[in-house]
């Protein structure tokens, strides 16, 4: 039978999510050294968290593929306070380039959640304050939280991929990386059959 490989790692904002870069910029290769293994969709260069890497080429493209709605958690913090006619236009889904994305769950959180420090900080207005919501999708366009958020008056600041389906950032600080147990290669292989 053959072994797959299956892990996660935290990436770092300003890291690429592909294992080359003709600029030099950091990329993947930098922190995961297992070969033969090719990330599970993408995150922005100038996004942070978690990113699945795997062998099992079938499940990739599963787990890629937005026929198959695989949730993804994402943490924005914006500029300003989100009201929740705001969050209710996240929810029902908002226009990006003439396209209506899927509905989305969004809500406010009340606390900062616990993270590490960015390596270039965010840009801060002493006059506008920033706040933090959490996001789920389960569609991919190119960065859609962030349009998402700026569609409805709130620019993402940072952005943080928190969770895909069942698999959670939880204890990895930027470029770390970890294998997954037994139980999560078999929650994942079992997201929406």
């Amino acid at each position: 039978m053959q072994q797959f490989t299956y892990l996660i790692l935290n990436k770092p904002f300003e890291v690429l999510t592909q294992f080359t870069d003709e600029n030099g910029r950091a990329t993947l290769k930098d922190f995961v050294k297992a070969p033969d293994i090719y990330p599970v969709g993408r995150l922005d260069f100038d996004s942070e968290g978690l990113v699945l890497l795997t062998s099992d080429k079938q499940l990739q493209h599963r787990l890629s593929d937005p026929k198959f709605k695989v949730e993804k958690t994402y943490w924005a913090q914006v500029e300003g306070i989100p009201d929740e006619a705001a969050l209710e236009k996240l929810r029902r889904g908002v226009i990006i380039k003439n396209v209506k994305t899927a509905p989305a769950k969004a809500r406010l959180l009340e606390t900062e959640p616990a993270i590490w420090e960015r390596s270039k900080p965010i840009r801060f207005r002493a006059n506008i304050p920033t706040s933090w919501v959490e996001i789920k999708i389960s569609q991919g366009m190119n960065r859609q939280v962030r349009k998402m958020t700026a569609a409805v008056g709130f620019p993402t600041l940072r952005l943080i991929r928190e969770a895909i389906g069942p698999l959670k950032i939880a204890g990895l600080q930027p470029g770390e990386s970890r294998l997954l147990t037994p139980e999560e290669i078999k929650a994942l292989k079992g997201l929406n059959r």
